[in-house]
């Protein structure tokens, strides 16, 4: 069964487990598909009301990039946890022989790179996200300011729990190329992340503090 498949429940019990998968990788992929999620729900808040007028193509559009963006955070929820159990699998190989411990060699170092790869296809995606969120906090309906506020932060921790992913594994991958190319784009990503988030989240404590009085 698909962990998008679960009750939240049913999830819990199963990240709670005895079990490593799903682990860090899968949670941040649900972080990020809850703050797309929060991301659509502003937007249909805000379609309609005369107020927003001016805005409404917006809405419209970050809602035609949120939804499809939600539902990839839950394929890669799936997707982080089986290329975790393939690493499982590939140590598990035999290793008695030269050839044996030659096919091991391989298939780990394959598994390697799949799980470093799928949480960075996460934390490409927040940065995306990212967009999208800074639309929620900007143009959204000024009463869902807490919605996409918590969005904000759902997307910042996702792309720093997946840039954790990322790097956990890229010390079984014996491709220095690939390694660097990896670790530039997670820096990349994750100060661009930081500068987006950090600007909606002053936003966001400017409208708060107009409600606080």
């Amino acid at each position: 069964m698909k962990l998008a498949d679960l009750t939240v429940s049913e999830f819990v019990r199963e990240l709670a487990s005895v079990s490593p998968a799903p682990g860090g990788g899968s949670v941040a992929a649900l972080c990020a598909g809850l703050s797309a999620a929060l991301c659509a729900m502003v937007a249909r808040l805000t379609l309609g009301k005369e107020k927003y007028r001016p805005d409404w193509e917006i809405m419209e559009d970050l809602i035609q990039q949120a939804d499809p963006l939600a539902g990839r955070f839950l394929e890669l929820m799936d997707a982080d946890t089986q290329a975790y159990n393939q690493v499982v699998a590939a140590m598990r190989l035999p290793k008695e022989t030269s050839e044996e411990k030659a096919v091991r060699k391989t298939a780990i170092e394959q598994a390697n790179r799949k799980a470093a790869v799928v949480p960075l296809e996460t934390l490409k995606n927040t940065l995306k996200l990212a967009d999208h969120v800074n639309h929620a906090v900007e143009k959204g309906n000024v009463n869902c300011i807490t919605d996409a506020g918590t969005a904000a932060q759902l997307v910042k921790t996702a792309a720093y729990a997946a840039a954790y992913n990322v790097r956990i594994n890229l010390g079984g991958i014996n491709d220095p190329v690939f390694v660097e190319n990896c670790r530039s784009e997670v820096n990349r990503i994750l100060s661009r992340i930081d500068l987006s988030i950090d600007a909606v989240g002053q936003k966001v404590d400017s409208e708060l503090k107009k409600h606080e009085g």
